[in-house]
Parts: structure tokens; C-alpha cells; sequence
């Protein structure tokens, strides 16, 4: 995987770092956030979405990003969508 690094939280502590990367290769965004509590994660789990299996499944997890890394995420779509396919 060739992950280009497009930002970290501003305001990041020794201890924690929700970043942000472009896979090079298929143009996925790579996210590390927090883990979200029990009742943020029920939450999403309960919710019902058309097209969407209530629960989350065993491959998948909820993350929480700090709003003001809104700014990161849309320059990493924008890194993604400008970014041609090989």
C-alpha cells in the first residue's frame, strides 16, 4: 500500500493522532480516528438505512473525527478524486 499522508488534527497530543492518507493505489481514503463509545457505536448500529444491514459487521468499525479536521478530509477527496487510476 503507497499511503500519502494528507494531514493530522490540528491539535494533536503525544498520546493522540486522528490522521488522514490517500491509498495511492486505489485512491481509498486511510482513516485513524478515535474509537467511538459504546453508546455512539449502539447507535449506529441500531440505525436503519435503506441499502444498509442493521448492525455492524465483524470487518467494520465506527470512528470518530474531530470536526476540525473537516478542512484534512475534504483535501484528501479532493487528492482522491484528482488522482488518475493507473
Amino acid at each position: 500500500m503507497h499511503l500519502k499522508f494528507v494531514g493530522i488534527d490540528p491539535e494533536t497530543g503525544d498520546a493522540e493522532s486522528p490522521t488522514v492518507w490517500v491509498d495511492q493505489a486505489n485512491h481509498d481514503l486511510v482513516i485513524q480516528g478515535w474509537k467511538a463509545d459504546a453508546r455512539t457505536e449502539a447507535e449506529c448500529a441500531a440505525t436503519t438505512v435503506p441499502g444498509h444491514a442493521v448492525g455492524i459487521p465483524d470487518h467494520e468499525t465506527v470512528i470518530r473525527i474531530p470536526a476540525r479536521m473537516v478542512p484534512i478530509l475534504r483535501r484528501a477527496c479532493d487528492d482522491a478524486e484528482r488522482a488518475e487510476l493507473p
